[in-house]
């Protein structure tokens, strides 16, 4: 997946800045997935604060009004790439009508042991099984509180919360109770979390009565933090693409029922048939990239049948073109989301898919 077209800008001052990333994207890919991703971060926060990022081509406006919140562009950044919210302006300056960030727990914890995230470029592909690696919900509220994006409400942000990998299934509620009175003044949104598949026995909270359970301590504490901050904040579900039909239809009758503002299909999957016989093919974790894409699909076409339009339905998974990204739109979803595609493409990603869902 190499020689994508470059587009270019003209600078302030009259010469020709073309896209790097193509350039930079070999020396990233010959590092480990990990430490790559640690070097392109601060890189990227670097050149905001030098105000490098300025040259950066940014998507027209296309505002849509989701869940009572105007998003600049219907095209954001899926939570995972910034897990303590550590590169918040940095990651604005891309061009995204939403950012989240993301999945923080109540405690800091290490995640899984290294090495735990793995490229299949082949595929369109990455493996992961971080585990929730992030310093904590308290560190987390400082750096979004100290960002420039949150101080000046310069846009969205969704805060993606879990639970601690050590807490038992039948406290897990507490966990994201805890988290979701911690970020919820900083949020525009707030994501659930209930399906990576790298957080043990975490996607069993998608059943159906450990659903309900859940989604009703969430609700009831959402109206007392309104009350609280005379602000409603809406609450998010992100649910995984390994689900069938059945199991769609009790998501979606669960959201409705408790109220839920929107959903986020779909997080990573286990499956492998996209990648047998591939290098890293056979890793534990989530698989993200182009194998989701179709998994992601079938997903919000399913929900979008369940839900009518009780609600909305935003769509990740798999984009790495403007064409994957309508298809997402005309699936069922309102708004798109990108990671992988982030990672092979680059920023012009963000541009192309914005430029083929505008209005």
């Amino acid at each position: 997946m190499a020689g994508f077209p470059l587009s270019a800008k003209i600078s302030p001052i009259g010469c020709t800045v073309p896209d790097i990333y193509p350039f930079a994207r070999p020396l990233l890919f010959a590092l480990d997935a990990e430490k790559a991703h640690s070097l392109t971060l601060p890189t990227l926060r670097l050149a905001q604060r030098l105000g490098l990022t300025g040259l950066i081509r940014r998507p027209a406006a296309d505002p849509r009004t989701v869940m009572g919140i105007r998003f600049p562009n219907p095209v954001g950044l899926a939570a995972g790439l910034d897990k303590d919210g550590a590169y918040i302006d940095g990651l604005a300056a891309l061009g995204f009508g939403f950012i989240e960030i993301g999945t923080v727990t109540p405690r800091p914890q290490q995640g899984n042991p290294q090495p735990r995230m793995f490229r299949l470029p082949q595929a369109g592909a990455i493996i992961n099984r971080l585990g929730f690696n992030n310093g904590g919900v308290d560190a987390f509220v400082r750096n979004v509180q100290s960002s420039r994006f949150f101080q000046e409400r310069s846009g969205v942000l969704g805060l993606n919360i879990g639970k601690n990998g050590d807490t038992p299934l039948e406290r897990a509620a507490d966990d994201y109770l805890h988290c979701l009175r911690k970020v919820y003044p900083y949020a525009s949104y707030v994501t659930v979390n209930v399906s990576s598949p790298n957080t043990k026995n975490l996607r069993q909270l998608q059943g159906e009565s450990e659903l309900d359970a859940l989604l009703s301590r969430l609700k009831a504490e959402q109206r007392t933090l309104a009350d609280t901050h005379k602000r409603y904040v809406p609450l998010v579900l992100k649910i995984a693409p390994d689900i069938d039909a059945e199991q769609i239809k009790i998501i979606a009758d669960a959201l409705m029922r408790h109220g839920i503002d929107g959903v986020i299909a779909t997080n990573t999957t286990i499956t492998r048939d996209a990648v047998a016989g591939m290098m890293h093919g056979d890793e534990t974790g989530g698989l993200s990239g182009a194998p989701v894409f179709a998994m992601s699909n079938r997903v919000i076409a399913g929900l979008r049948i369940a839900l009518g339009d009780a609600l909305p339905i935003i769509g990740v998974g798999g984009i790495l073109s403007g064409a994957d990204a309508k298809t997402k739109i005309d699936a069922g979803a309102s708004l798109v989301q990108v990671y992988s595609g982030l990672i092979y493409r680059g920023p012009a990603l963000v541009r192309e898919a914005a430029a083929a869902l505008r209005q």
